[in-house]
């Protein structure tokens, strides 16, 4: 297995097990929404409706997440090769090591380190288009790109 592909099944297991927690969360809730009862305490049952209303809500706002990370590994070919940084990119620096596809931070392959990020992440948007010799500056720091496929 390629260092590309390695990152990017690290990746996919990252969302996999991202998604099966939220899908354990939205179960869950769903039994709790249905077990409970009106009680004599009107005011705390509805509370308490109003709470697992509100986890749901959340709940599926992650989820609207987690499937747009997907969407974003299903546009990745990792078998494309570019010297100009693009989605499915590892970039080389003189300070880090990323691969551009979604925000699932720091990952190990083939004994160094890759922070996965997003193309639309402050880092991300500065990396996207650029080639090897390029420098970026972010947070004040310049950022000298020495390598990318």
């Amino acid at each position: 297995m390629n260092l590309k592909e390695a990152l990017f099944k690290q990746c996919e297991a990252f969302v996999n097990r991202r998604l099966q927690n939220i899908e354990e969360v939205i179960s869950s809730n769903q039994k709790a929404l249905q077990s409970e009862t009106k009680s004599s305490a009107g005011d705390k049952h509805e509370t308490g409706r109003a709470m697992l209303q509100l986890e749901m809500e959340k709940a599926g706002q992650q989820l609207a997440g987690i499937t747009q990370m997907k969407e974003i590994l299903n546009r990745i070919d990792i078998s494309k090769q570019s010297k100009t940084a693009h989605l499915g990119n590892i970039i080389k620096t003189d300070k880090a090591n990323y691969f551009l596809s979604i925000s699932a931070g720091k990952l190990t392959a083939c004994g160094k380190d890759y922070f996965a990020i997003s193309i639309s992440s402050p880092i991300g948007k500065l990396l996207l288009g650029k080639q090897e010799q390029d420098v970026i500056v972010f947070n004040g720091n310049s950022i000298k790109i020495e390598e990318v496929f």
